[in-house]
């Protein structure tokens, strides 16, 4: 079996596999091909590759010869039309490219958005959201204090003393978890806001304190993901999330909902409350943000404060988001190659028939088909 690695757009650092993972495929009799170049950004090079036992292809050979391929993003229209029959594995959002998931589907792709894979204690090894969210976490952060007019920690100077930093972290996935504990390392007085009761320990474990809010929707059928609420805990919700704001130095939005707009849970009056340096990273800003003003991959300074979107700060640390990646691949790949290195689809696993969205010239993700119904 040939596993084919290529190369991502210019905005995109990361790499589906760095050396070491190729290596892992190779030990097993998998032929591995690599475009030239896939891993320049995230500092792995060709050489590296060809010493790991993978061969260095252009991108029309793997295209051509690859049983599988992997690419992070989707490859262009064009190239898609040459991928029939053929098992494509990334981050594809279907829910969001529904139209590009039926495209495919008729030209009988066979592709897996790892995106999709249930959240289920036996997907966590291949689980790259939560990989990838946990550097976006820590990364958020960072990129606050950065931007930050003032410091983190407090400190107590001969010129006098200085406040810690008040961070608030809307939401304690992944992302927000990290972002807590990086800020908390930081020296600043963490609180958090999330929907689900049950993070509540989590977040205090990590010396942050918990804002709770009376009303929310359950979410425990949900899989792990956030769940639209109802418009009476909405205004609960707004209110507390505002008494807090007012407080804040720092906002970190991480907010999202499969397959919907990111829900706005930061209004322009409550931006008009913050003082001036106060800074917001919206983590949500790839699905139009958790601000009314938020625009992705762009800072935007509205009455003082600025306003980062950022959906991509994984790809900031491309060396380690690859490696983590790349092992989540390496995981995903165990449940559809057998040992002797073939590829075997087994629709009786309910992480491969969860993760799969298009097969046999249909969509098979129930998810992503009731879209067309």
């Amino acid at each position: 079996m040939i596993i084919g690695v290529l190369k991502e757009p210019a905005h995109e650092t990361r790499v589906s596999l760095l050396a070491e993972a190729a290596a892992a495929l190779v030990k097993k009799g998998i032929t591995v091909y690599v475009e030239t170049g896939a891993g320049d950004q995230a500092f792995c090079k060709n050489e590296e590759y060809e010493s790991a036992g993978a061969q260095i292809k252009s991108r029309n050979e793997i295209i051509q010869s690859a049983e599988v391929v992997l690419s992070i993003h989707q490859p262009s229209a064009a190239e898609a039309d040459q991928l029939k029959s053929k098992v494509l594995i990334g981050v594809f959002q279907p829910l969001f490219n529904a139209e590009e998931m039926k495209s495919w589907s008729a030209k009988g792709i066979t592709s897996f958005s790892l995106d999709m894979l249930p959240r289920t204690t036996r997907a966590q090894a291949m689980d790259v959201l939560s990989s990838q969210a946990n550097i976006a976490g820590y990364k958020a952060v960072l990129t606050a204090a950065t931007a930050y007019s003032r410091y983190f920690p407090m400190f107590m100077t001969a010129a006098g003393s200085i406040k810690p930093a008040k961070v608030l972290i809307l939401g304690a996935g992944v992302a927000g978890l990290q972002a807590i504990a990086t800020a908390k390392r930081l020296g600043a007085v963490v609180e958090v806001f999330d929907t689900r009761p049950a993070v509540k320990e989590e977040v205090m474990s990590l010396g942050a304190k918990f804002i709770e809010v009376e009303g929310a929707a359950d979410a425990s059928k949900a899989g792990g993901y956030a769940v639209e609420q109802t418009e009476e805990y909405k205004q609960k919700q707004q209110q507390r999330i505002a008494d807090s704001i007012a407080k804040a130095d720092i906002v970190i939005t991480t907010a999202q909902i499969p397959g919907r707009k990111a829900p706005i849970l930061i209004t322009e009056e409550m931006i008009k409350a913050m003082r001036d340096g106060s800074v917001i990273i919206d983590i949500a800003a790839a699905t139009g943000g958790n601000t009314p003003f938020t625009k992705n991959n762009e800072t935007v300074r509205f009455n003082g404060v600025s306003i980062i979107g950022n959906s991509s700060l994984q790809s900031t640390m491309p060396s380690d988001a690859s490696k983590v990646y790349g092992k989540n691949i390496l995981n995903f790949l165990q449940l559809i190659t057998t040992k002797e290195a073939a590829l075997n689809l087994n629709w009786e696993d309910d992480l491969v028939k969860g993760s799969c969205i298009t097969h046999d010239g249909k969509i098979i993700h129930e998810r992503v088909a009731s879209l067309f119904n």
